[in-house]
């Protein structure tokens, strides 16, 4: 006896079809999964047999049950697979009817009791069926809402003896509703209101938040480098249609997406701490997964305390940021992660954090300080498209009212953006020769050239200007590296 089921796999964040195929024959009882199987997906047989009994389903005595997941040379990992095997197995016993199955893609874990449970990656299993030609997917009812995302019907399904239920004819399908637009908003996190004085560093956050640059933030420690990082977020604009599907496949894929709000709505924002390893941070791994930098697509990577992360780490970062993709090979094959970004960096001035600000005495050597400024190179600093060396704020800055909400400042970048995707501000005669003989004076790297005259025409499009004029190009390169910067 011999029947189907069809599921995928992922390779990277791209959906395969699987066959999952069970063979009932004669013979000494024995259950054996073969296929490429993880050490999760070959213990799939003790949670399959345990579900189907506690279904009150007939289990197959005295029978050589053997799965085969093809493609045998892909390799298969997780628990997703114990609906389809379960499933396949009931097909082949004929305690379903195997054309009904094979309508359907299915994905779930199974508890001990018959329970479906949800499983990372149900989105990119969803769209993967539906470029298969299927229209409908098994899934776990909290999985069901993340499923619809891909256009295809859900079935979502709270126990075995439910889903085996199903494909008899016995019951319709389960009701699923889709959240509401509502349902899905995010309520507003923290605000630049919070923030007092730091004038120049709110300017340089806006600055970035239209043109998408990378920015650092260094000054002594208490200044609100980190409070205004964490602000950045709620200055960017939402999410498309098509980039929070983007967004919402990698975090499914990698198990961060809660079941309350299946889409991501607004840019990530993700905050690794400075002793992550490099494939944390990067991506990769055994099977290779996406890092912190593709977590973060389309929205922000803070790195507070830049210097207290590894240089590998640091270095390994260069060329995300340059192309926008993670490229992981490995024996068994190799993987793309998008990683589309903004960089925002916090950084103190010296190893103790007294350099800089006139109440405390810097106490680090010229061998410390030698040693701080080797952690950053210069190619990973000419990265940044805007630093700012942040003060001591004063007791009148403190004392101050709130300032400027993120909700005002978000409609200028939204408006800015706006402008810089239809009709990119072009720069006058005097701004190009001002940017020429800064590439002398300062000096500038052909990177730096061109970083500043991006960051220019965001400037530009902020002052609602149609042309760069040579105070826009002033402005951005006073972000430039300050001479504070210990490794300037």
């Amino acid at each position: 006896m011999l029947a189907r089921a069809v599921t995928q796999t992922l390779v990277g964040l791209e959906p395969r079809k699987v066959e999952v195929e069970a063979h009932l024959q004669p013979g000494i009882p024995g259950f054996a999964i073969v296929g490429l199987a993880d050490r999760a997906c070959q213990e799939a047989k003790h949670r399959v047999r345990s579900g189907v009994v506690s279904a009150s389903l007939e289990w197959p005595l005295n029978r050589r049950i053997t799965v085969n997941l093809a493609p045998a040379a892909l390799r298969k990992e997780g628990s997703g697979f114990d609906l389809p095997i379960s499933l396949a197995i009931l097909a082949a016993t004929r305690q379903l009817p195997p054309e009904r199955l094979a309508d359907h893609a299915s994905v779930g874990e199974l508890a001990l009791d018959g329970r479906v449970r949800p499983v990372a990656g149900t989105l990119a299993v969803a769209e993967g069926a539906r470029r298969g030609g299927l229209r409908r997917v098994m899934c776990a009812a909290e999985s069901a809402p993340e499923a619809a995302l891909a256009g295809i019907e859900p079935i979502p399904v709270r126990h075995l003896a439910e889903a085996v239920a199903y494909l008899r004819g016995e019951i319709d399908a389960p009701a699923f509703e889709p959240l509401s637009a509502q349902e899905l908003e995010v309520q507003g996190g923290a605000d630049l209101a919070d923030v007092r004085g730091q004038e120049r560093a709110r300017r340089a956050l806006e600055i970035a938040a239209a043109g998408s640059h990378n920015l650092l933030l260094a000054g002594p420690p208490g200044t609100g480098k980190t409070m205004l990082a964490r602000r950045l977020p709620g200055i960017l604009p939402r999410l498309s249609r098509h980039e929070a599907l983007e967004v919402t496949r990698i975090h499914s894929v990698v198990g961060l997406l809660p079941p309350e709000r299946p889409l991501v709505t607004e840019p990530p924002f993700r905050s690794p701490h400075h002793g992550a390893s490099a494939p944390a941070v990067i991506g990769g791994g055994a099977a290779p997964r996406p890092g912190e930098v593709s977590l973060a697509h389309r929205g922000v990577l803070l790195l507070d305390e830049l210097p207290e992360f590894s240089r590998s780490v640091l270095e390994a970062l260069r060329q995300p940021l340059e192309d926008g993709v993670v490229a992981v090979a490995r024996v068994g094959g190799h993987a793309l992660f998008p990683a589309r970004l903004q960089l925002l960096a916090t950084m103190n001035l010296c190893p103790c954090g007294g350099r800089g600000d006139p109440a405390v005495e810097c106490g680090c050597s010229a061998q410390r300080l030698a040693a701080y400024r080797e952690k950053l190179s210069r190619a990973l600093l000419d990265r940044f498209d805007l630093a700012v060396a942040m003060p001591r704020p004063r007791a009148l800055e403190l004392a101050a009212p709130p300032g400027e909400e993120s909700a005002a400042v978000r409609e200028r970048v939204v408006a800015a953006r706006q402008r810089l995707y239809t009709a990119p501000p072009r720069r006058t005669e005097e701004a190009s020769e001002l940017l020429s003989s800064a590439v002398d004076r300062l000096p500038l790297s052909g990177r730096g050239r061109v970083r500043v005259a991006r960051v220019a025409r965001s400037v530009a499009a902020l002052a609602g200007s149609a042309v760069v004029e040579s105070g826009h190009v002033a402005e951005a390169l006073s972000y430039r590296m300050p001479a504070e910067l210990p490794s300037s």
